[in-house]
């Protein structure tokens, strides 16, 4: 059994391939669990005084992002998540 001379190659351009995947797949988390982190809590409890000055359906802006809007946000990033995650996996050959 002998190997071409191209398969070293291939085996570090996948590896190149892998780690770039991987690289925008950990970039993409970090970047909706920071905004995440941001909406949830720096809009439910330190900017919340300043957004209860505003209210949606009647009840002042900062409870509602404490009690519902970091729920339906997170919801929107998990969307978000998805289909960035499908762009990356068929700009990697991934994809089903």
């Amino acid at each position: 059994m002998t190997d071409s001379p191209d398969a070293p190659d291939r085996n570090g351009e996948a590896r190149d391939t892998e780690q770039a995947y991987w690289s925008q797949n950990i970039r993409l988390l970090w970047t909706l669990m920071t905004i995440w982190f941001v909406v949830s809590f720096g809009a439910g409890i330190i900017f919340r005084d300043f957004l209860d000055q505003f209210t949606i359906g009647g009840y002042p802006l900062g409870f509602w992002f404490a009690q519902q809007g970091a729920i339906y946000f997170f919801i929107l990033l998990i969307v978000i998540y998805n289909v960035r995650m499908k762009r990356i996996e068929r700009q990697y050959d991934l994809d089903d």
